[in-house]
């Protein structure tokens, strides 16, 4: 389920970076044409694949386990196709375009989003259908293809219910005529705090839903169940109910935990595992997942996800900054052609896709692999003996497969584990060392996630990072490409946000000697001439401004000119130049008002 997770989290990142406003080349069906042979290239390689496996597996017999570790890099590889795939559908295919194109959908993300998600699922169930001989034998499955397929995408489903939530209640909100609330979450910050206490209260909230969703009941009565609810009680241990988990009709051995209110927590086991397991392996197993909640591992998790937040909207920015002043992005985002949006798209995805695997394949990867060895530690120590937690790994490991050699970035694998566990009664502390020790790696995170949100978000330096960053790839540029205005435009800006007023003028003026009607340059030369007492000009900036509304009457160039009536002393004209500019303006309306309001209290000036 984890490695989907990731998988989830690509295709929505790559569906909502993507940008498609403007009509592409192609039609409706040249778009469905491409994706019915990408998605049959799929099914072909997927059937070759594991029918390959397969015939390796008969041809060695059924005595060898590493056919399991085969069988799930076969799937891994698979699945990442998959996810290549979906990116070529939404970057080269146009999806997007022709999704917005449904009526409801432009308006509501959620319903382009849901239909894009449904495509990727059935791009997984293709690799799962060609996967069920291969699991079957592998894996000594009895179930048919068909509730292989059904319970795969029963189970992944509910992956989507938190994005589906808040994406609802995102489209919602923006219905609100309340501009505060469209303004907060439009920033990185208040999108940040929204995810937080979103996230929240699903994690509190969304366990019932999702074990409705399953289809989990209670187990009948045995004694085998009235014995692991006594041992519940015994440990004192609150919790909603013991339920069965009919995943992959309730044949896969494993067991879980959901929920951090125990009103709201539930303990999910197999049919499977209940058969397999002795009732002390049982209550080894219970004392596992015991020890996630006892140790709040969940929350932990809600922080994780918190923190690539924190880093993946830094990431977006800085990326973003640097990619929109390369010459070629330049000209690809000014021409609105979809394919190079495209492109501009894909190159600004890539450098935050590689943050996600490298912050949940080490990062992530590491806490869950030392919270899954905290939590046998507690289930040894709960039992008073590591034996039956050790029993109960090895038979799972022989009977799932003959997986006990074959790790995950989210588990050790079980050879490491129960080693881990056996050291365990000659150190009669490495419970507390492990608790220690993680203790100490949580520290540590949170000062680097601290100091991450404090750089970000916060420090006066994160700005002037960026912008020196700009700077310098715009010189150098600019060294190769000395007679490119656009360029010259945009480091005029970097200087001028970084309060390098002399240096700002001189790169205005160098554009203008370049293109004398370049009307945001004349606007902007006017405005720090009229406004910065250092560089003062104040009938220069007048003239600069006039021309430049003369060329491009828009709000912002006439509130320029405004400001230089203004300090002219022409304070009937800036009042007449500031009400026009009102009248057409679409945002910024509290600004303008305060700029009549000033012209307005002046002493009437010359005219």
């Amino acid at each position: 389920m984890f490695n989907n997770v990731l998988y989830f989290i690509v295709v929505l990142l790559v569906f909502n970076i993507s940008s498609q406003e403007s009509k592409p080349e192609g039609s409706l069906g040249y778009t469905l044409f491409l994706i019915l042979v990408t998605w049959l290239a799929l099914a072909a390689y997927a059937q070759w694949g594991f029918r390959r496996l397969l015939e390796s597996w008969r041809k060695a017999g059924d005595g060898d386990g590493r056919f399991a570790g085969a069988y799930h890099g076969l799937l891994l590889r698979l699945s990442i196709s998959a996810v290549l795939i979906f990116a070529l559908d939404v970057h080269l295919f146009s999806l997007r375009y022709w999704l917005q194109a449904i009526p409801g959908f432009k308006t509501f993300s959620v319903l382009q989003g849901s239909a894009a998600l449904g495509l990727f699922l059935a791009y997984l169930s293709t690799v799962w259908y060609f996967a069920w001989p291969a699991y079957r034998e592998i894996f000594s499955a009895d179930f048919k293809r068909w509730a292989y397929v059904t319970s795969n995408v029963k189970f992944n489903i509910p992956i989507l219910f938190p994005w589906i939530f808040l994406t609802l209640l995102v489209d919602l909100a923006s219905l609100v005529p309340s501009k505060s609330v469209s303004h907060l979450l439009n920033t990185p910050q208040g999108q940040i705090v929204f995810f937080a206490v979103f996230l929240s209260l699903l994690t509190v909230f969304m366990p019932p839903l999702i074990q409705t969703w399953w289809g989990c009941r209670p187990f009948p009565q045995s004694g085998k169940v009235l014995e692991l609810e006594a041992f519940l009680r015994e440990k004192s241990f609150r919790y909603r109910g013991l339920l069965q988990w009919p995943l992959l009709e309730g044949r896969v051995l494993t067991a879980g935990i959901m929920g951090v209110v125990p009103r709201f927590r539930y303990i999910l086991v197999t049919d499977g595992l209940m058969e397999a397991l002795s009732v002390e392996e049982l209550k080894a197993v219970l004392a596992h997942e015991m020890g996630h909640a006892k140790h709040r591992h969940l929350l932990f998790y809600v922080l994780f996800l918190l923190g690539y937040m924190v880093i993946s909207f830094g990431i977006f920015e800085i990326s973003f900054s640097l990619l929109a002043v390369q010459p070629f992005f330049m000209k690809v985002l000014e021409s609105g052609e979809a394919q190079g949006s495209n492109l501009f798209y894909i190159a600004l995805s890539l450098p935050i896709l590689a943050t996600m695997v490298l912050y949940f394949r080490y990062v992530m990867g590491f806490f869950m692999r030392n919270f899954e060895r905290q939590a046998d530690l507690f289930s040894a120590a709960t039992m008073g003996t590591p034996r039956d937690t050790i029993g109960s790994l090895e038979k799972i490991a022989f009977l799932g497969g003959k997986i006990r050699d074959l790790p995950s970035w989210h588990h050790f694998s079980i050879r490491q584990r129960v080693e881990y566990l056996i050291r365990m009664v000659s150190d009669p502390i490495l419970v507390r060392k492990h608790s220690r020790f993680l203790r100490f790696s949580i520290g540590v995170y949170l000062v680097c996630m601290i100091g991450f949100a404090y750089l970000l978000y916060f420090s006066p330096a994160r700005e002037t990072f960026t912008l020196r960053l700009v700077g310098k790839v715009l010189q150098q540029q600019l060294a190769e490409n000395p007679g490119n205005v656009d360029l010259y435009q945009n480091l005029a800006m970097v200087h001028h946000r970084m309060g390098r007023l002399k240096d700002a003028v001189e790169v205005y003026e160098k554009i203008l000697s370049l293109d004398p009607r370049n009307a945001t340059a004349m606007n902007n030369l006017a405005w720090v001439l009229v406004t910065e007492e250092s560089m003062k000009d104040r009938e220069r900036g007048l003239r600069l401004a006039k021309r430049a509304v003369a060329l491009n009457p828009s709000p912002v160039f006439l509130d320029t000119l405004a400001e230089a009536y203004y300090v002219n002393g022409y304070t009937e004209e800036a009042v007449a130049t500031i009400q026009e500019a009102m009248s057409i303006a679409t945002e910024n309306e509290a600004y303008y008002r305060g700029q009549l309001k000033k012209f307005k209290s002046s002493p009437r000036g010359r005219t």
